[in-house]
């Protein structure tokens, strides 16, 4: 079993490969890890995953509230959404929330990623289907995805 540190340490350095393969800009993006059945980490709002450091991670529990972190940031906003990923499939032990350009740019046109183009991708990632639009931050967004949670492979 990973511990604690290890998995804020591991946050970095996935936060910092992101960033620099350019599948989040700005201070897009998120990260949550399961801890247990009652306790997540999720990496902060507002925050380029590119220069995260380990005490920007906040601990939460499946409510979203702040159990610990650095009083000077907040989770993610986008935590809701990883919450519902958690409890409706317990199998899933971590989610990276990210914004690839190619990937975003299918989804803005409306064509899902449900062909078997390459069977590499299929076997590893599966179809991506797309949500309905959500407003960021609100009820919207686990609201839309919780239909596609179950199908996800």
């Amino acid at each position: 079993m990973v511990n604690e540190w290890e998995l804020k340490r591991l946050f970095v350095e996935l936060g910092k490969r992101i960033w620099q393969r350019n599948y989040v800009a700005a201070n897009d993006g998120n990260m949550t890890v399961r801890l247990n059945d009652k306790e997540l980490l999720t990496t902060p709002t507002g925050i380029s995953k590119g220069f995260m450091t380990t005490d920007m991670i906040i601990k939460v529990d499946y409510n979203g509230k702040i159990i610990s972190g650095n009083p000077n940031y907040r989770p993610s906003s986008e935590v809701k959404m990883h919450i519902d990923v958690y409890k409706e499939r317990p199998d899933i032990n971590a989610v990276v929330h990210a914004h690839p350009p190619y990937a975003t740019s299918f989804a803005v046109a409306g064509i899902p990623l449900d062909k078997c183009v390459l069977p590499e991708a299929i076997i590893v990632i599966g179809a991506v289907p797309i949500a309905k639009y959500g407003l960021p931050s609100t009820d919207e967004l686990p609201d839309n995805i919780r239909p596609h949670i179950k199908k996800m492979m």
